[in-house]
Formats: C-alpha cells, structure tokens, sequence
C-alpha cells in the first residue's frame, strides 16, 4: 500500500496527465474546426468566383427581396459543371456558417464574410453579362469585380484573424466591423449602377438576342404567366 507522499504523487500525475490529454484534445479539435473553416471558405470561394456562363432562365422577377441582375433579367448562372451558382452559393454558404460558428466565430463576422461572397457573385454575373453585350459604359463592371474581390478579402481576412487569435483581434473587432459596413455600402452603390446600366430596356434585348435567339425560351415565360 502506497505512502502519503507517493498517493500524492500518483495522484497529482494523474491530474497533470489528465489535464495534459485533455489540453491535447481541445488543441486538436481546434485544429479540426479551423480546418474545416478553411474547406468551407476555398469551395464558398470557387463558387463565387466561378461563372461559367449564363443562360435564360425563370421570368425576370424584380419583386422577390433579393433583387439580383439575374432576378432582373430572368437568367441563370451557372458553373463549369453546369450547377447553378446561386444555389450552389446558397448551399456552401450554410456550410460555411455552420462551420465557423461551431469554431465559435461570432456571427456577425460570419455574416460578413458570406455576404462578401454574394457581393462576389453579383459582380461575376454583372461582368459575364457585361462582356456578352460587348462592354457597356456605364456599368463599370473591372471596377465592380474589383472592388468586390478587395471587400471579400477584407472580410475573410477577418474572419481569419477571429478564428486564429480572438482573444487578440476582439479589441479590433468593431473598428473593422465599422470600415466594412462602408465599403459595403460603396459596393452595394456601385452593383445597383451597374444593375441599372444593364437592364434597360434595349441592354435586355440585345442580351436576350444573344442567348436565345428564336425566342422560344421567352415564348415560354408568357405562356407561363398567363392565366
């Protein structure tokens, strides 16, 4: 039977090694939780970047709450794949959100860092677009992707800073918060011009012109609005 001195040995081990293992456990987990942010972030990233091409797709609807170039227009974007880039977004941004507030990022930086990824993809449609029509001034679309990739990188950056140091980037949390609701509200400025720049009436049907040129699929949005 063990002595006073080793049981308190034995014992004051166990609590190092217990303590030690469970200090192991949680650097580990974070590590799996930041790896994870990481695979989220590089395919939301892919997505909204990566336009391939778009199409005619539903009736133009300038009424539904997220008033898009492609709601406007009536088109789809899609991916190499084919995928729709909307949807496709949609999904990764759930992810992505999941993913970062189980690594116990706070949301509203979260929230950020997705919507620069929809800010993204709204300046990639506005380009395509743009380039099919051949350039129109006014929409300023190099500009636009520009300054939509900056604020993505900003948002990601600290995003980034959140999950890696929060004890250190709490204190500069809301001053950074602060800049970006600005350059979000340059951004959000400069998509509505170009919006506006390519939904007028004759931009429309030039681009409906290139991409469907019989006009069957426009035939197909009136025979679906009629009662």
């Amino acid at each position: 039977m063990p002595g006073l001195v080793e049981l308190a040995y034995t014992t004051g081990g166990g609590v190092v090694g217990a303590a030690l293992t469970n200090y192991l456990a949680k650097v580990q987990e974070r590590r799996q939780l930041r790896a994870e942010v990481y695979r989220r972030l590089e395919a939301t990233r892919a997505i909204s970047g990566g336009v391939h091409e778009i199409r005619i797709g539903l009736p133009p609807n300038t009424l539904t709450s997220r008033k898009t170039l492609a709601n406007a227009l009536g088109i789809a974007a899609v991916l190499e794949d084919g995928t729709d880039a909307h949807r496709a977004l949609h999904d990764a941004l759930s992810e992505l959100l999941t993913a970062v507030l189980v690594a116990g990022i706070p949301r509203r930086v979260a929230d950020f860092a997705g919507g620069a990824h929809e800010r993204v993809l709204e300046s990639a449609v506005v380009t395509t677009v743009d380039r099919r029509l051949g350039g129109i001034p006014n929409a300023n679309a190099d500009q636009l992707a520009q300054a939509a990739q900056t604020y993505r990188a900003e948002t990601t950056s600290l995003l980034l800073a959140v999950l890696w140091h929060p004890w250190r980037a709490r204190v500069r949390v809301r001053g950074r918060i602060r800049k970006l609701r600005v350059s979000a509200r340059a951004l959000r400025l400069q998509q509505e011009a170009a919006v506006a720049a390519l939904t007028r009436p004759e931009q429309a049907e030039a681009l409906y012109q290139r991409l469907d040129p019989d006009g069957t699929l426009r035939e197909t949005w009136i025979e679906d609005r009629l009662p």
